[in-house]
């Protein structure tokens, strides 16, 4: 069974914003919750089936540090953690 950890990066596969990218700040059992920084921000983001996304098998440290250590993740940290994932991809 696939393994969906916080601070991890997918890319969406199905509805309007297939292709895009996000960061998971939350999992449970058959949900990710996925933010973008800028149309989905940490205050609301995005509820999305497992099946409909792709993991990258890329982690950002400073989100999983802030996480584990019960601190606040801002929507900056988040888009920085994308374009970092980005920069590195091409």
């Amino acid at each position: 069974m696939i393994e969906y950890e916080v601070g991890e990066i997918v890319i969406s596969k199905a509805g309007h914003d297939k292709g895009e990218h996000f960061v998971i700040v939350k999992s449970d059992s058959e949900y990710v919750y996925l933010v973008d920084g800028v149309f989905r921000t940490v205050d609301r983001p995005k509820k999305k089936n497992k099946k409909h996304v792709q993991l990258v098998h890329f982690k950002d440290s400073n989100v999983i540090k802030k996480y584990v250590n019960n601190e606040k993740i801002t929507n900056e940290e988040i888009k920085r953690a994308i374009k970092l994932f980005k920069d590195l991809k091409s």
